[in-house]
């Protein structure tokens, strides 16, 4: 069908500019090399953490300090507090720590900001109600007791690979940001600054604090305090099997884990954390390492003249593979010389070294792409499915070098699946659900279990190479994917909110590997997407559908949870309903007048229930891909 007889036949004239104009768009953000790269926005609490830590260091003279109090007072809610994602109302420990590091740059507990932040905060039952790790940040400067903060024995790290628990059984983001706290929390050091204190935050008073961990109502919960009571009076004793060889090992690792441009694991939590346990143990702020380090945090930060603020990671790699997608599936020619060059720098990221995974994967051989510029340890499924699938869609001039890539890749995925049939991010069988029940996993994102977007993902990938693989791989693929579906006829979605973003992915894998979508549980996944559609025409979700699941598929319309929605409807079918017709309405009608999309709200996730990130290319290359599968291929 010519282009302009399907622009007809859609009924939508507007579509074609639309497309047009979101094209001409993400092709004048591509940078020279040959990538896309946006930014990666989260809440306030990593750039609050990052004024702590050059409190700590003593390094806090060469940044830019005076813009992050700037952005933090820019960032404050007229209700006092800060938020975890946009519009949620604010949220306790966002605030109490955007309100520290204020204190920290010398923001006068006086001001009617900080006097609205201290309502906030007591109103929600002041610092004790406060997660761990904010817990664990104000400790470090004596403004919380080290006592209430759970303990993290070093002997962990010399555990043998057959004991029920190694640090391989956390999550990798886990793993990177624990090993330097083993350090830091071995010595439980206090750093003094001057308005280093939070006692005002303290309902009833600091010394009437209740310091006691929240063991929740499990059984195992209230068992694990017990146990954290034991390894207190251990170390006040004195008796910690294997510390000092602990700490050697935890130090090695660390060092080894740091990638040649100074990152750990690509992510500013372990970085920061590796800079703060190595800063503990007596590595000054001008040893090589930590100069590297140092300076790849502030390679994650944003700055304008006015403000500066950090990204929780950099998704270059991500960016690039998904827009190339939307570049192709809208009508760009696979050879056109932006796509060529995109392909190329996704190749030239392929990693091909060992990384973490390969502890508990024996029999895969190294060919995966992470998220980051450079994050060797830690390739992703996700990001090399993407990266696969978009290799396919572009056209090289070595055509045979692309496909060896893709077959060596490919292989790769396929040895991280799982035991129950789908696919983690990082790791296979990182599902040991007791770690999230332990007081130190309060954020519940202690493990990477295999999960129904992820899946779908892969066989997404699977079904658009055409690789040929053991119908095994498939079917136990299926069958996972069958028994996790929800009763609604959706599926949870771990790192999109929340199960638009799950029902998508799993009717596109479904349908390319070859499923009928006439099947009827397919038939239920699009039914559902047709009954949460708004008024407007769009899609929308809250981050809050995590926490309450009345909330599925609940929320104000967004461009990418409406291309989430319309690439579910068109890979089951009903690409040509009157459901897709107004969700392809809402996106043209939508559009800004430089091709680009608006969207505040939040729709990616990082830690379900507890942190969340805004990619501000979903909103532009998931509508750019939507569209043109709707001209194309509904």
């Amino acid at each position: 069908m010519s282009f302009a007889k399907a622009v007809t036949e859609a009924g939508l004239p507007a579509v074609a500019t639309t497309i047009e104009k979101a094209q001409n768009y993400l092709l004048s953000k591509q940078y020279p090399e040959g990538y896309w790269w946006a930014e990666l926005e989260a809440n306030v609490t990593l750039t609050a953490e990052y004024v702590m830590l050059h409190t700590i260091l003593g390094t806090a003279a060469n940044r830019p300090l005076h813009k992050i109090e700037r952005y933090l007072l820019k960032q404050q809610c007229k209700h006092g507090g800060w938020e975890l994602f946009w519009g949620d109302g604010g949220e306790l420990s966002t605030t109490v720590e955007a309100y520290f590091a204020l204190k920290l740059l010398g923001i006068s507990p006086d001001r009617p900001e900080m006097k609205a932040a201290r309502e906030f905060i007591l109103a929600r039952g002041g610092v004790t109600k406060t997660r761990i790790f904010t817990k664990l940040h104000l400790a470090l400067f004596g403004a919380y007791d080290w006592k209430g903060i759970p303990t993290l024995p070093p002997w962990i790290m010399l555990l043998p690979n057959w004991s029920p628990f190694t640090i391989y059984e956390m999550a990798s983001w886990a793993r990177s940001s624990t090993v330097p706290l083993l350090l830091v929390c071995d010595k439980k050091p206090i750093w003094s600054a001057p308005n280093g204190d939070v006692d005002e935050l303290y309902v009833g008073g600091r010394k009437n604090a209740d310091l006691s961990l929240p063991s929740g109502d499990t059984t195992i919960g209230k068992l694990f305090i017990q146990i954290d009571k034991l390894l207190k009076f251990c170390e006040q004793v004195g008796f910690v099997p294997g510390r000092a060889k602990a700490l050697e090992v935890a130090e090695r690792w660390i060092i080894e884990h740091q990638e040649t441009s100074g990152d750990w694991a690509g992510i500013i939590p372990a970085m920061l954390n590796s800079l703060l346990g190595l800063f503990t143990i007596g590595y000054s702020p001008d040893n090589p390492i930590m100069v590297k380090g140092l300076k790849c945090i502030d390679d994650f930060g944003i700055e304008t003249d006015e403000e500066f603020h950090l990204q929780p990671c950099i998704s270059p790699v991500w960016d690039t593979a998904l827009t190339a997608i939307a570049l192709c599936d809208s009508g760009l020619p696979a050879n056109h010389p932006a796509l060529v060059k995109a392909g190329e720098w996704l190749i030239s990221k392929l990693i091909l070294r060992s990384g973490d995974w390969a502890i508990k994967n024996k029999t895969g051989k190294p060919g995966g792409w992470a998220f980051e510029f450079y994050n060797d340890y830690y390739p992703d499924v996700d990001d090399t499915a993407v990266v696969i699938m978009a290799l396919e869609k572009v056209q090289l001039p070595d055509e045979a070098k692309k496909r060896e890539v893709m077959n060596l890749t490919t292989r790769w995925v396929l040895s991280m699946q799982c035991k129950r049939g789908g696919w983690a991010a990082f790791d296979i069988d990182n599902d040991l659900d007791l770690l999230n029940q332990i007081p130190y996993g309060d954020l519940k994102a202690m493990i990477d279990p295999n999960t129904s977007d992820l899946t779908g993902r892969v066989l997404e990938m699977l079904g658009r190479t055409r690789y040929k693989t053991d119908p095994a791989v498939i079917n136990r693929a299926i069958n996972f994917l069958k028994t996790e579906q929800e009763p609604e006829g959706c599926w949870f979605g771990r790192w999109g909110v929340n199960y638009i973003y799950g029902t998508s992915i799993v009717l596109n894998g479904l349908v390319a590997i070859g499923i009928d979508n006439r099947e009827a549980y397919l038939m239920r996944a699009t039914q559902w997407l047709n009954s949460i559609q708004n008024e407007d025409g769009g899609w929308g979700e809250t981050c809050n559908s995590y926490v309450d699941r009345k909330l599925m598929g609940q929320g104000t319309s967004t461009p990418s949870q409406t291309a989430w929605s319309l690439l579910g409807l068109i890979a089951g079918g009903e690409g040509r309903s009157e459901c897709a017709r107004r969700g392809i309405e809402f996106l043209v009608s939508k559009q800004n007048p430089d091709g680009s999309w608006p969207e505040e709200e939040f729709t990616g996730t990082g830690f379900p229930g507890h942190f969340y990130i805004n990619y501000h290319f979903y909103r532009n290359h998931f509508p750019l891909t939507a569209l043109g599968r709707y001209l194309h291929h509904a």
